[in-house]
């Protein structure tokens, strides 16, 4: 079955249908189902901006800076995370949608606001990976992003996302290593991130 599904992406992106790359940012939303590796939801963006400018392939996600029993009981000191490619290729991309420029400095403004510069706070209950995955979304104009009970459980509330905006994002729930596996280089001859 993995093989159909490369296959499947393959074809997708050759005929045009899902296109990770063009003259515009995509933003993927992706999660990582539990266990002791965080984020446990995160975006990743990648293209070339609609104005021009060099290529983008960065992923964020928010943690907390210590993952200690601390996290249990109250506010924490949290950071922006990178997933590694390994990471990714261990996560599932859930949907993507592509952005308007002025979407994506929407978006940077997020990570501004919340990396080092800015608020750092990490709360499991009020402030956590999917916080951060819900106001990414907001701030791309996705709809159906309160969902409260859904807020510690990354791919749960992806896809909730998701339902609530057909057409306006192209579902792939689809494992990382095959989405990955399938984008090709930027322009400039940027490869993927693998």
């Amino acid at each position: 079955m993995p093989i159909l599904r490369r296959l499947l992406l393959a074809l997708l992106l050759a005929i045009g249908t899902v296109q990770p790359v063009q003259a515009a940012i995509t933003m993927t939303f992706w999660s990582h189902e539990l266990g002791n590796e965080f984020p446990h939801a995160f975006f990743a963006l990648r293209g070339v901006p609609d104005a021009g400018g060099s290529p983008v392939d960065v992923n964020y996600g928010f943690t907390a800076r210590s993952l200690t029993p601390a996290i249990l009981f109250g506010t924490v000191r949290g950071r922006l995370d990178l997933a590694t490619p390994s990471y990714m290729r261990r996560s599932d991309v859930q949907f993507s949608v592509t952005l308007t420029d002025a979407q994506y400095a929407a978006v940077l403004a997020l990570v501004r606001e919340w990396g080092e510069t800015g608020d750092t706070r990490y709360n499991l209950n009020r402030r956590n990976c999917v916080h951060f995955v819900q106001e990414a979304a907001r701030r791309v104009g996705l709809t159906g992003t309160d969902q409260p009970a859904l807020m510690k459980k990354p791919r749960s509330y992806l896809r909730a996302v998701a339902a609530a905006n057909p057409g306006r994002v192209v579902v792939l729930n689809v494992h990382g290593r095959d989405w990955l596996d399938t984008l090709p280089a930027l322009p400039g001859g940027t490869a993927a991130t693998r």
